[in-house]
């Protein structure tokens, strides 16, 4: 009778055992994740709820005053003589507004800083990788044990503030806030660009880590590499998309939220005249006559309707560096413990 049925039971014992040693490294990266986890969740709370508070309290304020949509200085007849009342909204919500605007704008620093860099070069420097190795887990494996959590919380975390920030600047508009999409710091906290920047950087720490298998050291390069990406990013964004050139023979001007890249004066065959051809001095006005300028302009912009392709297009670029960092980072591993 026994022995019937000891080869069910051993069957039962070999299964779970098995589930218990994958169980087991879940359970160990859980563990050691679990503070970062629990901090970007309560960071999500804390930030969602502040910001739906900040949005109702500028929501009123706006419909009370009727100044959504006038800026300081506005060229709609509504917005005459609410100048003191866009002064006042400003004073009274910018400050909280710009700090979750710069929360979101640090968030991939702060990602790669605290939790890429240290994720795998704690775990080499002190040696606590060799155990979890030795218990029938796979290099790999255990890499994407280790990636899986983290890549996971940071991304819903950076999407519900971003979520959070966008609902807020809609309700505040942009030109009554003065915060417009195409500024920098703007630009980086808006849509899908924290995600994808969040990521790429939790990979650039992460890959840092395993390569230096110094945490102080990770953290330093990775803060450095994040900040550089960062800059690039800056400097190639207005190329992502061909800019629009718009013509004013008889004057005029583009919407406040357009984002001019340059412009300058029109002559009278049509042709542009770079702002800076003609230099202010004596001779400015026989140069402008030199070159024919009728006194009509020209300007080379993105208008508002690029934001969106614009963030996907950057967001994407991230997405695609974060999946190359990610990839060196799995060959690193396969041939350091093949």
């Amino acid at each position: 009778m026994s022995t019937a049925t000891e080869p069910r039971a051993t069957g039962a014992a070999r299964r779970t055992a098995g589930t218990g040693r994958r169980g087991g490294l879940l359970w160990v990266v859980w563990r050691q994740n679990r503070g970062m986890a629990l901090g970007l969740l309560a960071l999500l709370v804390a930030g969602g709820i502040g910001m739906a508070v900040q949005r109702g309290a500028m929501a009123g304020y706006l419909a009370e005053h009727d100044i959504a949509g006038c800026a300081l200085i506005s060229t709609d007849p509504r917005c005459e003589g609410v100048r003191e009342a866009v002064e006042t909204f400003r004073s009274t919500y910018g400050n909280g507004f710009r700090l979750a605007q710069m929360l979101l704008v640090m968030l991939p620093a702060l990602t790669g800083l605290f939790i890429g860099a240290p994720l795998l070069s704690r775990e080499l420097e002190n040696g606590t990788h060799k155990l979890m190795l030795t218990q029938s887990v796979g290099p790999l494996r255990w890499l994407t044990a280790k990636l899986a959590l983290p890549a996971v919380v940071v991304a819903v975390t950076a999407a519900g503030l971003a979520a959070g920030y966008l609902w807020m600047w809609r309700s505040g508009g942009q030109e009554t806030l003065g915060a417009y999409w195409y500024s920098d710091s703007g630009f980086l906290a808006l849509g899908p660009v924290p995600v994808a920047q969040s990521l790429l950087a939790l990979a650039i720490g992460t890959l840092t880590g395993f390569l230096l298998r110094r945490t102080v050291a990770s953290m330093v390069v990775t803060l450095g590499v994040t900040g550089v990406l960062t800059f690039a990013f800056i400097q190639v964004r207005q190329y992502l998309l061909p800019p629009v050139t718009t013509d004013f023979p008889h004057g005029g001007t583009v919407p406040d939220n357009a984002w001019v890249l340059w412009e300058g004066s029109l002559t009278t065959g049509g042709d542009h005249l770079p702002r800076g051809t003609c230099s202010a001095g004596p001779g400015m006005q026989e140069c402008l006559v030199a070159h024919h300028v009728d006194g009509g302009s020209y300007v080379v912009q993105h208008p508002a309707a690029h934001h969106w392709p614009l963030a996907w297009v950057e967001a994407g670029i991230a997405l695609a560096l974060a999946a190359v960092v990610t990839a060196v980072l799995y060959r690193a591993v396969r041939r350091q413990f093949a």
